[in-house]
């Protein structure tokens, strides 16, 4: 069942019950600790479980994506033109779970801006298995009970000097055959201008590097090279952006340990990213940027289709939901046979930092 629904304010949206004439009950109080109110929709995960599990990671995990979805979507609507509001569409999954993707569609500020939340649980078939033993993760059985909860996001903007961004964080459980539960997170959040300005990208990894340095003074190092390397479009040999962190099987510390981490690194991608839109959304472009900006989100189009880990995993999940895992694809895309920028022009620029990545900070 898909219901969708427009604009904001979806006050339907709330586990906040009213106290009994008699006085609060334990039952009011967890209630009004999950109050959903601000978010784009209904939880996925039905608020009974919601309230009973309000300490199980998977739990913690829908929250907390339902919230980020919920903030940066208004925090993005503040750039467009007002009467241009994100679609809300909430949907549900056959074989267990469901989603709630928000999209803009030709927009002023934004030709195409997808914020999707998915929290999906089944059997993992064989093809998923694999995609996931061939990470480092040796999984034992054929098919497995798993769970699956994360929040993907791409925004491409309409004027060539505003770069586009995605993040993706997200969390596992998988019980293999023996009984064993496995768990882990992923994610990261990187940077694809279409113009290079060195001020805009130093500001961008900084503001990621002080989340990371919040957790751990190594991480932004590690996860900025892992970044670097992972969103390689090898058939190129040229980097996908400026990068950004990633990391994957995140496991190391304590499961809550693990999700503090991945949270400040949610919260961070608005002051990462919001600033550059406001200072670029207005600029002057030319048809010719404008035809660069659409050459480069074909190589976009090749990396997701070709390489991303999650589109694959998406793909392979049975009763994958097509709309939502392309999301990431632009409305509008271009290919030009032997294409290269003459020798000092922005554009060659840009495609010098493309082939050799760099330190920002």
């Amino acid at each position: 069942m898909i219901v969708r629904f427009t604009g904001l304010g979806l006050g339907a949206a709330t586990l906040t019950t009213v106290a009994a004439a008699s006085g609060n009950t334990n039952a009011d109080v967890l209630t009004a600790s999950l109050d959903v109110s601000s978010f784009m929709a209904d939880p996925v995960t039905p608020r009974s479980i919601l309230i009973k599990d309000k300490d199980d990671m998977k739990v913690k995990m829908e929250m907390l994506i339902m919230k980020i979805q919920a903030d940066f979507c208004r925090a993005l609507e503040n750039e467009e033109d007002p009467s241009k509001k994100f679609i809300v569409d909430r949907w549900t999954r056959a074989e267990g779970g469901g989603g709630v993707t928000c999209v803009i569609q030709n927009g002023k500020t934004f030709e195409k801006a997808g914020v999707n939340v998915s929290v999906v649980h089944g059997i993992l078939p064989v093809d998923a298995v694999r995609q996931m033993k061939a990470r480092g993760k040796e999984l034992i059985g054929k098919e497995l009970p798993f769970f699956a909860a994360g929040i993907s996001s791409v925004i491409h903007p309409s004027n060539p000097h505003v770069p586009t961004i995605h993040f993706n964080y997200r969390y596992f459980e998988v019980t293999q055959e023996n009984g064993e539960k496995m768990w882990w997170f992923g994610g990261g959040t990187d940077l694809t201008p279409y113009y290079l300005v060195e001020e805009d990208v130093r500001h961008f990894h900084s503001t990621l590097k002080k989340a990371c340095d919040s957790h751990d003074a190594g991480y932004y190092a590690k996860f900025k090279k892992w970044c670097d390397e992972y969103f390689l479009i090898s058939h190129r040999n040229e980097c996908r952006g400026v990068g950004g962190i990633f990391f994957d099987d995140f496991e190391m510390h304590s499961q809550e340990d693990c999700f503090k981490f991945v949270k400040s690194c949610a919260e961070a991608v608005i002051p990462s990213y919001v600033p550059l839109v406001k200072k670029h959304r207005n600029n002057p472009y030319t048809s010719a940027e404008r035809d660069w900006q659409l050459l480069r989100r074909g190589r976009y189009v090749e990396f997701n289709l070709v390489y991303d880990r999650g589109t694959k995993f998406g793909l392979y999940t049975p009763g994958a939901r097509i709309e939502s895992i392309l999301m990431s694809l632009p409305v509008y895309a271009k290919w030009e046979y032997m294409h290269s920028p003459s020798d000092g022009t922005p554009e060659a620029k840009l495609t010098e930092i493309l082939k050799n990545p760099k330190e920002w900070i």
